[in-house]
């Protein structure tokens, strides 16, 4: 039985890697793309340059961080396998508004699967993982509260700012702004606020709580 549930859990990590690498590429061309192939976005100025901002971030940043986590003899290491898990984390995120908020354009495919395998990547391996194993690498002195405080806030107040948006909708009626007056579309202050309430608060909150009690799965969370 042992022997195979370490199978699974091999097969799974093996899964996931070859998926991560290929969420890496597809990010680094999908980001290359969207920076110097000119008219790329059809969503107007204001998001053309709020998508050019993301596929820098990504390129410069996300992309290699990924790409660095699945180098051998680093893969299996606690910090690589933390940072996989939060890049994979990030284009899961991020890549929702290319997929929900932004106009038909030629890189949909590209999106479509970076967030594939992206979600995928992410589910396997947090199966594959050893997450007793994971807490265990953290120092005993790691300001674990301190950090479970400032997710604690960071979940209370990105949820009021969201809430008292959406409220203030379903008891007026009326939007802060005219869609007209708006710089950025209102699909993505509305994208905003069901990806902030459905996935990054509720995160935020787990991983507070379980911080604060140093739960081992507290420690992959945040």
């Amino acid at each position: 039985m042992t022997t195979l549930v370490l199978s699974r859990t091999r097969a799974a990590a093996t899964a996931a890697r070859w998926l991560a690498a290929a969420a890496a590429v597809l990010v680094a061309g999908a980001s290359a793309a969207g920076l110097w192939v000119a008219g790329l976005y059809t969503d107007g100025p204001a998001v053309e340059a709020m998508f050019r901002g993301y596929d820098l971030v990504s390129l410069v940043v996300v992309a290699p961080l990924l790409a660095a986590s699945l180098l051998p003899g680093w893969r299996d290491r606690p910090a690589a396998q933390l940072v996989r898990v939060s890049m994979l984390a990030f284009c899961v995120y991020n890549y929702a508004y290319y997929l929900f908020g932004a106009q038909l354009n030629a890189a949909l495919l590209a999106h479509v699967a970076i967030v594939t395998a992206s979600l995928y990547a992410l589910v396997l391996t947090v199966v594959a993982l050893d997450v007793d194993e994971l807490a265990a690498a953290f120092r005993p002195r790691t300001p674990v509260r301190a950090v479970a405080v400032v997710l604690g806030l960071l979940a209370v107040s990105l949820a009021a700012i969201q809430v008292s948006g959406l409220a203030g909708f379903a008891l007026t009626g009326t939007t802060p702004q005219e869609p007209s007056q708006l710089v950025v579309p209102l699909v993505f202050t509305r994208l905003g606020a069901v990806l902030d309430l459905s996935l990054l608060v509720p995160a935020y909150l787990l991983a507070a709580v379980w911080l604060w009690h140093r739960r081992a799965w507290g420690y992959l969370l945040s």
